[in-house]
């Protein structure tokens, strides 16, 4: 990181702000200054401090919070299109295996990405981590286009995301429906070898998070002890994951999970795949087997509180950061019930814990805040560049607008942020030194367009696998719930 030097002349300055740092002395300043000199954080000061002069462009933070970009560690590329479909979590699964294997072109993923990215935008998201599929473990890397057309989107947008790729579930191989370019179809077989071989190029095109904003890590499914309690099985999971693991150490990227639980952390362990470079999504109903597999390895844990297997189970986050373990939070989005609004889901983790304790005191809101920046930060191995705003670190900063009913008083602005925020709440977004949004304004993106070629490539994905039938909300919807309550 560069040395603080108040004589570099910013780029940006920001002025009369309360700065929530988040840096190792959780510094919470009023009437705080903030300089940007290239894509670096150059100064931070407050009242009394002299600022820095010359600045070309200076933004008046009156009534507002700055604060770290935010970081959602865990969502799914395509979800976004596909969120609102199907009357059950089943249809809505099916609805995702289907469009994702054999519905979807590239054109589909750039929409998609596109939106999302948009949204994340306008909720002061400045980092994620996104897997190019998911929902039955369907990964879209028969072919690198469509991991293109995803990271094309996200450079587009200014925001950093990884990207995760990586195989399908055993047994292989996988089919794929290919499209060409005046929608001719076309069925593919595509083996585990190919799978990773799309994933090292994807690799290597676009793995630069902190220039381009275009991270790549790997994916592999979670196995559990019923699915390699036969030899033969296991022994495919076993080479699956020596070669997966193998690509990761050549790459030198990270690695992830979604949906571990109930001992199958241990198992991952036992089958060679965790470390400090691994982040492990939703673990719910962990035994002592997987905090021993945790604390032995270092993986990290993503929290998903808004997620439906946050419902099925649950994942014991104020015990994982007493035993030492890194906890981050994600949206697990988009999906049936939640979209990307990480104010909305600091919150719910909050409740979420304190109604299992039955005691208010559980997470406080600082730790909440943590989880969302500089732990999410340091689970990606990059805490040194970002997650809290201190001098050096890259200049992805947020600006939340205070002035609201919602978040008035104007005193404690921790409780304030991370109890009563909202995503449209936030107004300008920096990342990399660049200003993304002023006043919710995002000049270089047209929202329009991109709300008008989402709806369109929704409408042909959905239509090209005959599912438009779950695009109508049912009657259902209106009752109280699927059976008569006891008595």
């Amino acid at each position: 990181m560069t040395q603080p030097d108040i004589l570099v002349r910013p780029d940006i300055l920001m002025r009369n702000v309360t700065a929530i740092t988040v840096d190792p002395e959780r510094r919470v300043i009023d009437r705080a200054w903030i300089a940007v000199a290239g894509d670096r954080i150059s100064a931070i000061g407050g009242d009394g401090d002299a600022e820095p002069v010359g600045a070309r462009d200076i933004i008046d933070g009156t009534g507002m919070v700055a604060m770290p970009g935010l970081i959602d560690s865990h969502s799914h590329a395509g979800h976004g299109l596909v969120r609102n479909a199907g009357a059950g979590l089943d249809s809505w699964f099916d609805a995702c295996e289907e469009i994702y294997a054999r519905g979807s072109t590239p054109a589909f993923w750039r929409a998609e990405a596109r939106m999302t990215q948009l949204e994340r935008l306008r909720g002061g998201i400045t980092t994620g981590m996104t897997l190019l599929g998911g929902g039955a473990d369907i990964y879209r890397t028969d072919d690198p286009i469509y991991g293109d057309a995803h990271c094309g989107a996200t450079a587009e947008s200014g925001l950093r995301t990884f990207m995760a790729v990586g195989p399908g579930r055993t047994p292989f191989p996988k089919n794929y429906r290919q499209f060409s370019e005046t929608g001719q179809a076309r069925d593919v077989s595509v083996g585990f070898e190919r799978q990773l071989e799309v994933s090292e190029i994807l690799i290597d095109r676009w793995n630069d998070l902190l220039g381009r904003g275009t991270g790549v890590c790997l994916v592999m499914p979670v196995y559990y002890a019923a699915q390699v309690a036969d030899a033969d099985a296991r022994r495919q999971v076993v080479e699956m994951g020596e070669a997966i693991m193998d690509l990761r150490r050549r790459k030198g990227v990270l690695f992830t999970q979604d949906g571990h639980r109930d001992g199958s952390i241990a198992l991952a362990r036992d089958l060679g795949v965790l470390g400090e470079f691994a982040l492990l999504g939703h673990s719910v109903d962990l035994t002592e087997d997987d905090f021993a597999a945790l604390k032995e390895t270092g993986a990290s844990i993503i929290h998903n509180p808004s997620a439906i297997m946050s419902v099925y189970g649950r994942c014991p986050v104020p015990e994982l950061i007493e035993a030492g373990i890194t906890v981050c939070l994600g949206s697990d989005a988009a999906a049936p019930d939640r979209g990307y609004d990480m104010f909305r889901h600091m919150a719910q983790c909050m409740h979420y814990h304190r109604r299992h304790f039955r005691d208010p005191a559980y997470l406080p809101p600082g730790k909440t805040i943590e989880m969302a920046t500089i732990d999410a930060a340091r689970a990606l191995g990059l805490e040194n560049e970002l997650g809290s705003l201190e001098t050096g670190k890259k200049a992805d900063i947020v600006l939340v607008d205070m002035r609201k009913p919602h978040l008035y008083p104007p005193v404690m602005p921790v409780t304030r942020i991370a109890h009563f925020a909202n995503a449209a709440d936030v107004d300008t977004v920096i990342v990399n030194g660049k200003v993304l949004m002023r006043g919710r304004k995002t000049d270089h993106l047209d929202a329009d367009d991109i709300l008008a070629d989402a709806a369109e490539q929704a409408a042909l994905a959905f239509e090209r696998v005959g599912l438009t039938h779950l695009l109508e909300e049912p009657q259902e919807f209106w009752r109280l719930a699927r059976q008569p309550l006891p008595g």
